[in-house]
């Protein structure tokens, strides 16, 4: 056989023993503290949605190459320290419930594929900081609506209340509850020690009144016996020893100081008794005067700080409404502001095209007269020579006059009348065309005549 041919023999088996192992490989097994969650083409619900992800826990599967691939889930307990200050209880009371929380994600069918949906690829820290944030918030939630009393003494019924609310909340990430430990609660008015202090009080009250009556009890009974015994003893004293008158005398007398002397313990005794139970119930209505001072001040802190909670959210309300009423004023400003500049500026460049119209069309009048400025002026005047004149008799045309009154006494020294004279003058009251000109800083072009020297001689006199 050619060596190629070997060669080429031992490349093909090579190949297919890598292809096995490789294949084999993707025989995966699932530890039994841990979820194994395949992921890709993984297949279709009852529904006909694309299933997210495939849950093992235990055994193995086999992991279909480039469609598909795996990550673990770890089931290794977490702990939480839950620390909850300044909760509020059922009666307005803050209190402070330290605690701490052991949860794990579950191994429930649902609640696993909940897990492989939130918690897959996140590190513990934020697997801890997640939980803890829902622990925070139903533990808020069942505190409100308990009394401290049902908190501190019924320890079953809150932890009962807390796993539920709790695991209810977590199964919805895919973790469960394993463990809840909740250590001293503590509030800073003092409730607590307060209703400690009337237990332990009520407690020792109990205690003293059951010696005192059963001092009592042992006392009467003592009594009792030895009065039946003198009884029976005078009885077999007066059948045995009938003439013994004054035996018996004495025995009746030393009876009667017996009596007195035990009557006078057992008033004693009594007088005791009464005593303590009086000091045991001063101290009882000291306890419970204690507690409903400082349930006083409790309340009242709460009030107030109620009134200030109240006062600095009117506060805050008010300072937005001023905001808010401020940026409308300065908007409303702005608008105006605004609408007089644009006004303006379309006002500015309407004069603007107004005088470039102008300048374009005086530039046409005076390349049209040859580029002779003077001649393209006498155009421009001649074409408003009329208006010019209109506007000359209109300054005298409604000048109303009712009567006219002539004392014409003959010709003047010049030779005219006084009414000549009157009309003349009303005439020369129209300012010249020269003086218009003059007027607006320019001369009357020649064309339309000069003052001769007659006429300049007596402007000179004057």
């Amino acid at each position: 056989m050619q060596p190629q041919i070997v060669i080429l023999i031992c490349a093909v088996v090579l190949v297919i023993v890598s292809f096995i192992v490789w294949i084999c490989s993707r025989y995966k097994k699932c530890p039994s503290d841990k979820i194994m969650v395949i992921y890709g083409s993984i297949g279709k619900n009852k529904d006909g949605t694309n299933r997210s992800a495939k849950c093992i826990h235990g055994g193995a599967e086999f992991v279909i190459p480039v469609f598909q691939s795996y990550s673990y889930l770890d089931l290794t307990p977490i702990s939480i320290q839950v620390d909850l200050k300044n909760a509020l209880s059922r009666q307005n009371i803050r209190i402070d419930v330290p605690s701490r929380f052991t949860v794990g994600i579950s191994t429930e069918p649902g609640v696993m594929q909940n897990a492989a949906e939130r918690l897959l690829g996140l590190q513990l820290s934020e697997i801890q900081e997640l939980s803890k944030d829902i622990i925070f918030g139903q533990l808020r939630l069942i505190i409100a609506t308990m009394d401290i009393e049902e908190i501190n003494t019924d320890r079953d019924k809150f932890l009962a209340a807390v796993s539920s609310n709790v695991e209810t909340e977590l199964k919805k990430i895919g973790l469960r509850l394993i463990n809840v430990n909740v250590t001293d609660i503590s509030d800073e008015s003092g409730y607590i020690a307060a209703l400690g202090k009337e237990a332990a009080a009520k407690a020792i009250n109990d205690a003293k009144r059951s010696v005192a009556e059963q001092e009592r009890d042992g006392s009467i009974g003592e009594a009792n016996a030895h009065m039946e015994q003198r009884i029976k003893v005078a009885e077999a004293d007066s059948v045995a020893i009938q003439g013994e008158n004054e035996a018996k005398m004495k025995i009746a007398m030393s009876d009667a100081a017996l009596k007195e002397k035990e009557a006078e313990a057992l008033k004693i005794a009594t007088t005791a008794e009464k005593i303590q139970a009086a000091k045991a119930l001063e101290e009882s209505y000291a306890a419970e005067q204690a507690a409903e001072l400082a349930r006083r001040a409790k309340e009242q802190a709460t009030l107030e700080a109620d009134i200030i909670v109240r006062a600095e959210a009117k506060k805050k309300e008010m300072e937005l409404e001023a905001e808010a009423e401020a940026e409308q004023l300065r908007r409303k400003a702005k608008g105006e502001a605004d609408a007089i500049y644009a006004k303006m500026e379309a006002e500015a460049r309407g004069v603007e095209e107004i005088l470039k119209k102008q300048a374009a069309g005086f530039a046409e009048i005076v390349q049209s007269a040859g580029g002779d400025a003077d001649a393209a002026l006498k155009l421009l005047i001649a074409d408003k020579l009329e208006e010019l004149m209109r506007v000359q008799v209109d300054a005298v045309k409604n000048i109303k006059i009712d009567k006219v009154t002539v004392w014409d006494g003959g010709q003047n020294a010049d030779g005219k009348t006084s009414t000549a004279n009157f009309i003349s003058g009303m005439m020369k009251s129209v300012p010249p065309l020269d003086e218009v000109f003059a007027l607006a800083g320019m001369q009357l072009p020649n064309f339309l005549g000069q003052k001769t020297e007659q006429a300049k001689e007596p402007e000179q006199a004057e």
